[in-house]
């Protein structure tokens, strides 16, 4: 079979190392991805093999080419995106995925969807009232949601925000640790204090905490309240009872949004309690006005080692049947 070379020009060194990556990584997964060979000299990219290999990389390359041409740093999962998008003829979906840009931190750093599922995720939200995400974790699941939500409370569309979750590993009761209910709670929800400090100034944070329009909380003060107009999220929910889970869903109230996020391979509750998500997930599923979403290792948009973790963990994890 004939051996072709073509070669692709960067115009600056920027461009050369937003596609290359971090030790070349990236031209490693070109390279898997498309079975041709892919070497960077200089600011030129060399591709190498059948033609329909580099018939296949330049393809992938070129569709990669709106974010390495500013200099935007690709990870692993944009190529898996872009790979399935030319693999699906969705090339259209990618240049939407890519331009509907979701918030900027305080940094100026752009935040959307890395993934298609990720973009279903965001448009469920906008579209409904009650919406699950299933997940591992590094999916995004809380982050998008928390940065949707603080957009719409900045945008005045919501009066209050509420960020809780299940303090399993405390039982639900924090009595035992030292401080007031904020210090006693701050382990359970940092990772929802992490995606707020993105987009609003920690002092401002604190003020708005202070006046009720950011709340974090447990969720058992949940219990015996209505909120309306708010915009709710459950984080962890893999980790809420039946009961707890039925108690939360009911509070929801008048021009109210709630998100309710989890993994149901990560459950701390013990081997006997069935977990409130995944109850819900087969109670509700018909149930109109609710949207079920589900993400999975393709979606992970950590350290690339976090996708290849969560995988490994998926194969040990399978029933092994006795031969």
């Amino acid at each position: 079979m004939a051996w072709t070379t073509t070669t692709i020009e960067f115009p600056n060194p920027a461009s050369a190392l937003a596609l290359t990556g971090d030790h070349e990584q990236n031209l490693k997964n070109l390279s898997r991805k498309t079975g041709a060979e892919v070497v960077l000299q200089g600011q030129a990219l060399r591709i190498s093999g059948t033609q329909h290999q580099v018939d296949r990389c330049i393809g992938l390359v070129r569709s990669l080419e709106e974010l390495w041409i500013k200099g935007v740093p690709i990870g692993e999962v944009d190529i898996f995106t872009a790979h399935q998008a030319m693999d699906t003829d969705r090339q259209g979906d990618l240049t939407q995925l890519r331009r509907d840009i979701l918030a900027r931190t305080r940094r100026g750093d752009e935040i959307r969807a890395k993934t298609f599922h990720q973009q279903q995720f965001i448009q469920a939200i906008r579209t409904h009232d009650l919406t699950f995400c299933i997940g591992p974790a590094g999916t995004g699941k809380t982050f998008l949601a928390t940065v949707f939500a603080i957009q719409s409370l900045l945008a005045n569309q919501y009066e209050r925000l509420i960020l809780t979750r299940p303090a399993v590993e405390a039982g639900e009761k924090l009595g035992f640790l030292p401080g007031d209910l904020q210090q006693k709670i701050n382990p359970y929800l940092r990772p929802l204090y992490d995606a707020l400090y993105e987009f609003v100034d920690p002092e401002k944070i604190a003020n708005l905490m202070e006046r009720g329009v950011i709340e974090v909380a447990p969720l058992a003060y949940m219990r015996g309240r209505t909120l309306n107009h708010a915009f709710i999220i459950l984080d962890e929910a893999q980790n809420t009872t039946p009961a707890q889970m039925k108690m939360v869903l009911t509070r929801l109230g008048f021009r109210s949004r709630m998100v309710v996020t989890g993994d149901l391979t990560q459950t701390d509750l013990p081997a006997s309690q069935p977990s409130g998500l995944s109850v819900a997930e087969k109670c509700l599923q018909s149930v109109e006005g609710i949207a079920f979403c589900k993400l999975s290792k393709a979606d992970v948009v950590r350290h690339p080692l976090v996708q290849r973790i969560v995988a490994a963990y998926e194969e040990f994890e399978k029933p092994r049947h006795s031969p």
